[in-house]
């Protein structure tokens, strides 16, 4: 596809550290394109303590509509909006930024692109038990979207205690699935999720036990960066079923176009 890109142009920010892995400035580019917006999304490396600065200045563009987050600043970048949706104020993350007549409105969609995710390769979801490891702005999102998709049981790994506790606490207060803490190890549980940063890198360990993964598990992913990650493909070697961060990524990515075209305030 022949992207347009002229003066008239509309700027969408993809922001993150690091950066050089998110999928979004070709994809979003094309998505907003064949809705007929002349926009494009662009890739913006942002250290932490850079992050207040640069909203200072980035707002003050005129011709800038969207900002889509990425690791770490899911839960900081919270502070950049005027307005969050009930989800993202539940979780305190944000993924999305779009630019309203009222302000900055921020929602957060990555939970529920996980679970769509899951859904279309064939995963069932109700009445299993999961475990996620991560409880950080992607790993909130993913674990509120398994309680409100049915699951049973969800433990949550994470080394952080107080995240993970408050997560928890949180999930809890819903009084729809048993919520409690759990390890690295995923032995008895029906569906396996890694929402941390775990195997970008080389030489990473996995997130979980791989020695303790059966054939009758489906293990989720979020990294897109490598391609199949080292957790996935392990898992695959023993016979589950699985998805790649990318096959996440094609179901956020729509949500977020749906919620960056939609410019008024939500109600």
């Amino acid at each position: 596809m022949n992207l347009e890109l002229n003066g008239a142009s509309r700027l969408h920010f993809v922001i993150g550290d690091p950066i050089a892995q998110v999928k979004s400035p070709g994809g979003v580019s094309e998505m907003l394109q064949a809705r007929g917006a002349n926009a494009v999304c662009i890739p913006g490396h942002v250290a932490p303590k850079d992050l207040e600065t640069f909203w200072a200045g980035a707002r003050r563009l005129q011709n800038l509509d969207g900002v889509i987050i990425t690791i770490p600043h899911k839960i900081a970048a919270t502070g950049m909006a005027d307005r969050l949706s009930e989800r993202a104020a539940f979780l305190g993350a944000v993924n999305t930024l779009r630019r309203t007549e009222t302000g900055w409105e921020g929602d957060m969609f990555d939970g529920l692109g996980h679970v769509a995710a899951l859904r279309k390769a064939g995963c069932v979801l109700e009445g299993r038990r999961a475990i996620l490891a991560g409880a950080g702005g992607a790993g909130s999102a993913i674990a509120h979207a398994l309680v409100l998709a049915g699951v049973a049981e969800l433990a949550i790994h994470e080394t952080d205690a107080a995240r993970r506790d408050g997560l928890i606490a949180r999930l809890a207060s819903l009084g729809t699935a048993k919520v409690f803490a759990g390890s690295a190890d995923p032995g008895g549980f029906d569906v396996v999720v890694n929402a941390t940063p775990a195997g970008m890198r080389e030489g990473d360990p996995l997130p979980f036990d791989g020695d303790r993964l059966t054939a009758n598990m489906f293990i989720g992913e979020v990294i897109t960066q490598p391609a199949v990650s080292p957790l996935v493909a392990r898992a695959r070697a023993i016979g589950c079923g699985a998805i790649t961060g990318f096959d996440m990524f094609v179901e956020v990515r729509d949500l977020m176009v749906d919620f960056l075209c939609r410019t008024e305030a939500a109600p």
